[in-house]
């Protein structure tokens, strides 16, 4: 009896679940490193005072949120509240932590966390963030 061959059938991962109280938000995107002249006095202590590891700022997967976007100032998202980061790139693009603000003048952007040593520069516009 001849070999039947079957398609190979290659499954994509699933998607999260689409809810219609998720909060899905078009900013821009940029990257910052933890040093003074990209924040503050203390650069190695986030807004709601999270410690970045010095060594490896990008493995926490943080972000910095502009304050329009944060509730404290009349968003929608918390300090904590897991993200999902859409349209940058494959590399980029996933779920981080909220973990930092930017400054008041900048309004609906996020702020990738990674060190000056991944090499990692770029502004994306067009961005997809959904608050997980």
């Amino acid at each position: 009896m001849p070999a039947i061959n079957h398609p190979v059938v290659i499954k994509s991962p699933p998607k999260l679940p689409a809810s219609e109280d998720a909060v899905h938000i078009n900013v821009d995107a940029s990257v910052y490193f933890p040093e003074e002249a990209q924040t503050d006095e203390d650069p190695f202590v986030t807004a709601d005072g999270s410690l970045i590891n010095e060594q490896n700022p990008r493995q926490h997967r943080w972000l910095a949120l502009s304050r329009n976007l944060l509730s404290r100032w009349g968003g929608q998202i918390e300090y904590g509240d897991s993200v999902r980061v859409e349209g940058i790139s494959p590399q980029m693009d996933g779920t981080y932590v909220v973990r930092d603000a930017m400054h008041r003048r900048i309004k609906n952007r996020i702020d990738i966390l990674v060190g000056p040593n991944d090499k990692i520069m770029g502004y994306w516009e067009d961005v997809k963030l959904i608050k997980l």
